[in-house]
């Protein structure tokens, strides 16, 4: 038995490899969830990445100091402001949020928060961009809190990887 499967393992392998090649990014949900990221993503041989660098958020106070969070908003409005920036940035090279297959988010700890990162400020902001009804598609994700960001007033940097259709 043990012989007749691992005959047959690289044939199913090669029959789904050969199907995924000629298919379209695969996006695999959750088991038994509705959180809005997927658990992973396929990207067919043949497809060009793109990785988008790190992003930070735009001034949303230009009357608070350079250097504060009241420069930059809470986590949901930096959030929001990077992932416009983000989405701009992805036009200009033809693609879309839709495109988005790898993101990684890097929170900073808020005050407001005893410390930890804002992560439903930061879930606020990204469910107006993956998720919803003109964009369901969702990218795999990681969120992390870290110590620090170039700025003081930053509170969150994204960065992602998305593949030319």
């Amino acid at each position: 038995m043990r012989q007749i499967v691992r005959k047959a393992l690289p044939l199913v392998l090669l029959a789904v490899a050969s199907a995924a090649s000629a298919q379209d990014v695969v996006r695999y949900k959750i088991p038994d969830s509705d959180f809005p990221i997927s658990a992973a993503v396929e990207v067919p041989a043949g497809k060009a990445m793109v990785y988008v660098s790190g992003n930070v958020p735009p001034v949303v106070d230009p009357k608070a100091p350079n250097d504060s969070v009241a420069a930059y908003g809470d986590t949901k409005t930096q959030t929001i402001g990077v992932l416009i920036a983000i989405e701009k940035q992805l036009k200009s090279m033809h693609l879309g949020m839709g495109d988005v297959v790898k993101m990684q988010a890097f929170l900073v700890g808020d005050e407001s928060q005893g410390g930890r990162m804002d992560f439903a400020g930061f879930m606020a902001g990204y469910t107006q961009f993956f998720g919803t009804k003109e964009q369901p598609k969702l990218p795999a994700r990681s969120a992390f809190q870290i110590a620090a960001l170039g700025n003081p007033g930053y509170r969150v940097e994204i960065e992602v990887m998305a593949v030319r259709p």
